[in-house]
């Protein structure tokens, strides 16, 4: 088999791209704000709070959890969803370094 592109950049490169893919929505960046507006909520109340069916949040539900931006525990017939503070770290991490530069670099 060959050699995939992923294998040109770092494993923290991959991880990085892989969470802004998945952000890369408008869809699941209410979806993150809203928890971060509740703390941790089950699927159906993020249902009522989006103008998208059911299904459709359930999609964007397991795409921001395969990313790792969010996780879930199971209560009872529901999942109860809140952001994982590990891949939140990640993104700051990434994102102050880029402020922290534009911030000093006068150009343009």
């Amino acid at each position: 088999m060959g050699i995939t592109k992923t294998d040109f950049f770092t494993s923290k490169q991959n991880q990085l791209a892989n969470l802004a893919k998945a952000l890369a929505n408008p869809a699941r960046i209410a979806i993150v704000e809203y928890l971060l507006k509740v703390d941790s909520c089950i699927c159906g109340d993020i249902v009522t709070e989006l103008p998208l069916a059911q299904p459709t949040i359930s999609q964007h539900l397991k795409e921001l959890k395969n990313a790792g931006i969010i996780q879930g525990t199971i209560e009872g017939k529901s999942i109860c969803y809140c952001l994982n503070a590990d891949a939140i770290q990640i993104l700051q991490t990434f994102f102050s370094k880029i402020i922290t530069k534009v911030d000093k670099n006068k150009c343009c």
